[in-house]
């Protein structure tokens, strides 16, 4: 019974996060086209497992970086002047992750790509 307590709360997180944060969608919808492709390239299952792991690197550091949000905007600058340096540390993060993950992805899908043309 605690662990489907456990899932109906974490369900929860994952609704918030989606219906409340605009980047967290365009990755999902990043994610889809990324496996969309990963399928229609057949890529190996290395390569795959790879990117599975990107997405939800990406995911979970946007989770993350919304939690921290969320947090620091309970303290607000008035008390501590560190608020917008977490923020732009948590975003940092975010925007490091995902291009590491484009050029990686880039990487993996160049061949596939050229053999089409």
């Amino acid at each position: 019974m605690r662990f489907l307590k456990s899932l109906k709360y974490a369900s929860r997180g994952l609704r918030f996060v989606f219906s409340s944060e605009k980047n967290f969608k365009i990755q999902i919808v990043m994610a889809v086209l990324v496996l969309f492709f990963s399928f229609y390239f057949q890529i190996n299952s290395n390569q795959l497992v790879v990117l599975i792991l990107l997405i939800a690197l990406v995911l979970v550091m946007e989770i993350i970086n919304t939690a921290f949000e969320y947090l620091t905007d309970l303290l607000k600058p008035r008390l501590h002047s560190y608020v917008y340096t977490i923020k732009d540390l948590m975003s940092g993060a975010v925007l490091l992750i995902s291009a590491t993950s484009a050029i990686i992805g880039l990487i993996i899908f160049y061949p596939y790509i050229i053999k089409m043309f």
